[in-house]
């Protein structure tokens, strides 16, 4: 039987994955603490950034222990493997792959040598320069290097881990500091040795890393929840190109490079969970506000707003407030279908979506429907949830989405279509709109997504909606999710949310409908 990896079965999925999170890092430094269950809790915070495997290494001052395997946290660890894994400093991962497949030899932290003991890291992010890193680890280490490399693993994440092996430098943090301004894309990593937390954030600040207080210890997360789930206080952000490390003597900051904040606008469109904060802007209400923003420049006459839920929920509310519509839960959405790997009938198949979502005919039938969500990729699960709008009744659909047109690929973390694959990229709003079947579509302006932020344009990376990529990329050859797996190359990544949902479109689902 295969092994699960936290999915639904793509056999109910063979023609959308919507756009897909990164991942998310965990790290705790806590002396007399039980460090490997507040990185359990921390993970579990972060499940929303990355569901294919989960991972946690501990560390007791002599020997680093790494526990990881392929689904979600609750699957991965139980009571005993916990109670196993004692330390005082730990580090946690749990992964959507964007270098290197799906594969358990591809699950984090990776875990390497050093001149003087060993490291276990974990990232969030996607690197740029993995071919050029790659070459580096050649030519230290030789054709065959030690560490996961050479058990298989293709990841962006095990270059850096083997080039953390400098033999010519006994200290990890020296050696972490040579190397960081040599890696160029977006990372948050978080890593440890036998004795000393580690954390680094890219000069663009591309994804988010915050750092916070326990009464005994410190903790970094990729979001605030992550913190509150465990008890600790929020200090502040890691800064961009900001290097700390953590152990008995404190905390020490050091700026390996010159911050140029260029935060991932999607962070607060879908990526982030609505109860962290970024740049001290709420993301709940950044998308409520995206919401009020999309009703003003997109005017409905109709009877009520409904979400897809959950991404589009505060959206739909903030659009609500503003156009005086009333709101109402349109669908009903189950939670739990998405966690079984039973091979589904050719029955269920045909079910597609229904499995996840169920409209509610009373409120739906003979009304005029807005219904909101926050992003359209290929446009099939928007094509499903019109559909499904139709056959309970609706006397129109008006389709509003609160993020402009998504046209182009990310190569920074998230795993978005190829260029070739989006919607937007070839088609005019109203040629989506039929093809959705929809009786309108309508997108927030780019000036108006950002507004709701409240970050400065400059300070936001907007790439996926404009094509201006923050960091510069390499030629297309040395690019994509297969790059160290492969000869010359597939360009681009892939992102999307709705994710789960897409898991459950059904062929008829892909196809164009008549408005």
């Amino acid at each position: 039987m295969a092994r699960g990896d936290g999915l639904l079965n793509h056999d109910l999925s063979p023609f959308e994955k919507g756009p897909q999170d990164e991942c998310g890092v965990f790290g705790v430094w806590a002396p007399g603490e039980d460090v490997a269950k507040l990185t359990y809790y921390g993970l579990y915070a972060l499940q929303h950034r990355g569901q294919e495997s989960a991972g946690i290494a501990t560390s007791d001052g002599e020997r680093i222990n790494v526990y990881k395997d392929m689904g979600l946290v609750s699957q991965v660890f139980d009571e005993n493997t916990l109670n196993a894994m004692s330390g005082h400093l730990a580090v946690g991962h749990c992964r959507y792959s964007t270098t290197g497949v799906n594969k358990w030899a591809n699950a984090q932290p990776t875990l390497g040598p050093t001149a003087s003991g060993t490291v276990a890291l974990a990232h969030n992010g996607n690197l740029t320069n993995s071919a050029a890193l790659a070459a580096m680890v050649t030519a230290r280490h030789g054709e065959n290097p030690a560490g996961e490399i050479a058990q298989g693993n293709t990841t962006d994440t095990a270059l850096v881990t083997s080039l953390l092996f400098d033999p010519e430098n006994d200290s990890l943090e020296d050696t972490a500091l040579k190397l960081l301004p040599q890696i160029s894309g977006a990372f948050c990593f978080v890593f440890m040795n036998e004795s000393t937390l580690y954390a680094a954030r890219d000069p663009q600040g591309v994804r988010p890393l915050v750092l916070g207080r326990l009464e005994r210890g410190w903790v970094v997360a990729s979001e605030q929840p992550a913190l509150a789930t465990v008890g600790a206080s929020f200090i502040r952000e890691i800064e961009p190109g900001e290097f700390i490390a953590i152990d008995e003597n404190g905390i020490r900051s050091t700026r390996f490079a010159e911050a140029k904040p260029a935060g991932c606008v999607f962070e607060y469109v879908y990526l982030a969970r609505p109860d962290a904060s970024i740049n001290g802007r709420s993301v709940y209400e950044s998308r409520v506000e995206m919401g009020r923003q999309l009703a003003r420049e997109n005017e409905a006459d109709a009877d009520i707003v409904i979400p897809v839920p959950e991404s589009g929920t505060p959206a739909a509310i903030g659009y609500a407030e503003e156009s005086g519509i009333p709101f109402a839960h349109g669908f009903v959405k189950n939670a739990y279908v998405g966690r079984t790997f039973i091979q589904p009938s050719q029955t269920l198949r045909n079910l597609g979506i229904k499995l996840k979502l169920n409209a509610l005919e009373p409120i739906i039938r003979g009304k005029r429907v807005v219904v909101v969500d926050d992003s359209i990729v290929r446009g099939n699960t928007q094509r499903a949830v019109v559909r499904m709008l139709r056959e309970a009744g609706a006397a129109e659909v008006h389709v509003k989405i609160s993020s402009p047109p998504v046209k182009w690929p990310c190569f920074y973390g998230i795993d978005f279509a190829t260029r070739a694959e989006l919607i937007a990229n070839g088609a005019a709003v109203d040629e989506i709109a039929t093809s959705i079947g929809a009786d309108s579509l309508a997108y927030i302006s780019e000036d108006g997504m950002i507004a709701a932020t409240q970050q400065p344009r400059e300070k936001l990376c907007t790439a996926c909606f404009t094509g201006v990529y923050p960091i510069p990329l390499p030629d297309s050859e040395n690019l994509g999710k297969d790059l160290l797996e492969r000869g010359p190359a597939a360009p681009g990544c892939e992102p999307g949310p709705d994710a789960e949902l897409a898991a459950h479109l059904t062929e008829a689902d892909v196809r164009p409908a008549t408005a």
